[in-house]
């Protein structure tokens, strides 16, 4: 059989221990917050119909869909996001509760051109609120979004908010229709972030076809802004004149504007005219996060209101809202910034071998800490002591037990942690509350006891 060479398709990795551990504790952190909102787990399959997935997301999100044929002749796809399967379920089980408020953790594939911090699979984290077209629900998500930064211990992030009526408002005063033609001029203006104003400009004349004056018009309205939201606000309502529905969004961003104070996110959202989001199906709010701290990096959350995309599944319109975390994505930021801890193993305590005649006691040790909800690692075998603890430090374990004949003969065992090299012999009877008093001390504190 000849040797196959170990590689990687371009745009996926592996996820090692020290990167895994992080995101996976990420993960417990968000969905903490999720549902402290009152939001329920929800999963779908990787694999849809292509049917279900296409045409959802624009022509650009149809390009990115991974489909083939399957061995049964079918035409399918994998997930390119996690909004279109839920918009699917609702669509398909009609005796759901509404408000129905789910989130849903799951890989997506987009075969698009990898960058930094951007990969061909990647995890998303969605939060969503379907069956009620009140604002409230807007900005609840919006305080999820600020909930689960401010959890992960980010304080440098600010979450971009505008409506997409506010941009269809935009399209009626540049002549262009909201086919093809308008959502070109969407995608172009959501890429202000990335682009300079020369290379929008190029993109807007000669890509989506515009006029000078009309480029001219799209720079005048992403440059409206006063002092505060409600300034900005009222620029906008004069921009539009009698535009009615760019003058219906600039209504909903009063309303939801209007709540952040009590919701506690005034300082955390603000207005952005420049934001467009490219998703075809958005049709009110529209959101995005960016850490502050690594500018050009991109958004690492987004979404908004979609109030027709279920419709197209069922009978009925559903209104819809959410958000979804870019989890890959968040973490490589965090990495850049070095907020995650590099840690290789989840365990608290491990357990070493002083000789043959310990195996016994060492693993009957072992289960009784992990019954006490310690997460506990025995030495495979009893090799030389300084070899074990080399191995734990390496692998970044807080505590080591050593239990010689002496403390055997004593019902003791020699505590080691490695975090500061302290030492101390502590009974059995009391091992497991001392265990978890030393995990949950500060390191510096414990230092200090010295």
């Amino acid at each position: 059989m000849p040797d196959v060479q170990p590689r990687l398709l371009k745009g996926f990795r592996d996820y090692l221990p020290e990167v895994q551990l992080p995101k996976e504790r990420m993960l417990s952190r968000i969905v903490a917050v999720f549902e402290s909102f009152g939001f329920a787990p929800l999963q779908t399959p990787a694999l849809e119909y292509a049917d279900i997935l296409s045409g959802k997301c624009g022509e650009e999100g149809d390009k990115l869909l991974y489909r083939f044929e399957d061995h049964g002749g079918r035409g399918v796809a994998l997930r390119y996001d996690l909004t279109v399967p839920l918009a699917r379920v609702l669509g398909q089980y009609g005796n759901l509760d509404t408000p129905f408020k789910r989130y849903q953790i799951g890989p997506v594939w987009r075969a698009e051109k990898p960058a930094r911090g951007r990969f061909r699979e990647f995890v998303q984290c969605d939060a969503d609120i379907a069956g009620t077209k009140s604002l409230l629900a807007d900005v609840e998500v919006l305080q999820v979004a600020c909930r689960c930064f401010e959890r992960l211990g980010i304080e440098g992030f600010r979450v971009r908010l505008s409506n997409r009526k506010v941009l269809s408002g935009l399209l009626v005063k540049i002549g262009v229709g909201e086919g093809p033609a308008g959502m070109g001029v969407i995608r172009t203006i959501d890429k202000m972030d990335k682009i300079d104003e020369d290379g929008i400009r190029k993109i807007l004349r000669d890509e989506n076809g515009l006029e000078s004056s009309a480029v001219d018009d799209v720079f005048a309205f992403t440059g409206l802004g006063g002092d505060s939201a409600a300034d900005t606000l009222n620029e906008l309502d004069a921009y539009f004149g009698d535009i009615e529905v760019g003058r219906a969004g600039v209504a909903e961003l009063r309303e939801v504007t209007g709540y952040f104070e009590p919701a506690g996110i005034a300082s955390r959202v603000s207005l952005d005219l420049s934001l467009a989001r490219g998703m075809d199906y958005y049709t009110g709010t529209i959101a995005e996060g960016v850490l502050t701290d690594l500018p050009g990096f991109g958004s690492v959350l987004g979404g908004g209101r979609y109030d027709e995309l279920v419709g197209l599944f069922r009978g009925q319109s559903i209104p819809a809202v959410g958000i979804s975390v870019g989890v890959d994505r968040l973490l490589a930021g965090l990495q850049e910034l070095e907020l995650v801890d590099s840690v290789s193993t989840p365990t608290e305590v491990y357990v070493t071998l002083f000789d043959g005649d310990s195996i016994a006691e060492a693993m009957r040790l072992s289960s009784e800490l992990r019954a006490e909800g310690l997460r506990v690692e025995m030495a495979p075998e009893p090799v030389k002591l300084g070899k074990q603890l080399r191995f734990a430090d390496r692998k970044g374990i807080p505590l080591v037990l050593v239990a010689g004949p002496d403390e055997r003969e004593q019902g003791k065992v020699a505590v080691k942690d490695l975090r500061h090299g302290s030492q101390e012999t502590v009974a059995l009877s009391g091992l497991a509350a001392e265990l978890r008093r030393r995990l949950d001390a500060p390191v510096e504190s414990e230092a200090a006891s010295r």
